[in-house]
């Protein structure tokens, strides 16, 4: 009986590390989509959210059932409360990367990125793949030490995402209301999906050492 419980377990890391590889993609295919005006691209990305979502309710179906007739202690309980929550924050990461598609399929066949940022949104695609990378990996092999990492990567999403309100508040800005309402929540999406995968690195740290590190800016 425990040796099915600590497979049931082990399915989980499984589901999350999986989740984590489809909410990378989306993330990088939603930021080519929005760059590039690419409607097909962006389609993919709000269709295949709703496997991420079938991961999501399988993990909490799993973890509900586990904890009914398994009744967990100790570390096993910890694993399911983390495995909980971070179902639901890369859940979450992958609506993130749906609303930056949606803002790439709303201003097609135009690019919804001005020249002026395009740059710095790039550059916020780029760390976010790098956050879910890292998170991946704190995942699968426990990695505390490269969860701890992740506060410095959302350091820098932090930093430019501060870069695109110092453009849109410039009295340059020669695009208008809704280019800088694009701007803003498109900038708003890369934050929160970095704050999310810190979430999800603390979470490991948790489950790994029973205590949780200082928070800065993931809530």
């Amino acid at each position: 009986m425990r040796d099915a419980f600590h497979q049931e377990l082990n399915a989980l890391t499984d589901r999350l590390v999986q989740m984590t590889h489809l909410v990378r993609s989306a993330i990088s295919r939603a930021t080519t989509a929005l760059l590039d005006a690419d409607l097909q691209l962006a389609e993919s990305v709000i269709s295949q959210d709703a496997e991420v979502n079938r991961l999501h309710k399988e993990i909490e179906t799993s973890i509900f059932e586990l904890m009914a007739t398994q009744q967990p202690v100790a570390v096993d309980l910890r694993m399911a409360i983390t495995a909980l929550r971070m179902g639901g924050d890369l859940e979450r990461m992958g609506d993130l990367a749906e609303h930056v598609a949606k803002i790439a399929r709303m201003r097609h066949p135009e690019s919804a990125i001005p020249v002026e940022v395009r740059d710095t949104i790039l550059e916020m695609g780029q760390i976010a793949e790098r956050l879910i990378t890292k998170t991946g990996s704190c995942i699968a092999n426990q990695d505390v030490e490269m969860a701890k990492e992740l506060d410095d990567d959302d350091d820098a999403m932090d930093r430019l995402h501060r870069r695109l309100f110092r453009v849109l508040l410039s009295k340059d800005w020669a695009h208008g209301i809704e280019p800088a309402i694009d701007i803003t929540l498109t900038g708003r999406y890369y934050e929160r999906y970095a704050d999310h995968a810190v979430r999800v690195a603390r979470d490991v740290v948790y489950l790994v050492t029973g205590s949780r590190p200082e928070s800065s800016s993931a809530s």
